[in-house]
């Protein structure tokens, strides 16, 4: 996967904590989400939301060195219930349902999945940076 890239929402957040405008509490939980086309930072691609079989997935990550983090566990999508299609993005979102896009990345490679197959994003793959 290619390095995310921050939402609309997170960078104002950010801002605004940052001098001091308003605060901003960490999420409790975030949630990897797979797309059929970008989620731009606006928030706005296609989620595969609806297709069976399919839910966010809980991610978490390591403590930020450098200015980077890397997700510290695998996360598996599936087994998909019908064709999803080909994923071309994924989003980190902070609720299970709705909520907020929080980072979006490209696949470096879009990754057919068909009935019966599953999404799977190894250790380390999925690399945040504020550089």
């Amino acid at each position: 996967m290619t390095t995310g890239a921050i939402s609309d929402f997170l960078e104002n957040k950010l801002l605004d904590h940052s001098v001091g405008t308003a605060a901003f509490a960490m999420p409790a939980t975030v949630y990897l989400a797979l797309y059929s086309s970008s989620p731009t930072d606006a928030d706005t691609g296609t989620e595969l939301t609806g297709k069976a079989g399919y839910a966010r997935q809980i991610i978490t990550f390591g403590a930020a060195a450098g200015g980077a983090a890397s997700n510290d566990v695998e996360v598996t999508f599936g087994p998909a219930a019908e064709d999803w299609g080909l994923v071309t993005h994924v989003g980190i979102r902070d609720a299970d349902v709705a909520g907020n896009l929080l980072w979006w990345m490209e696949l470096t490679a879009a990754k057919p999945v068909g009935d019966g197959d599953s999404f799977t994003v190894p250790i380390g793959d999925l690399d945040l940076s504020l550089d």
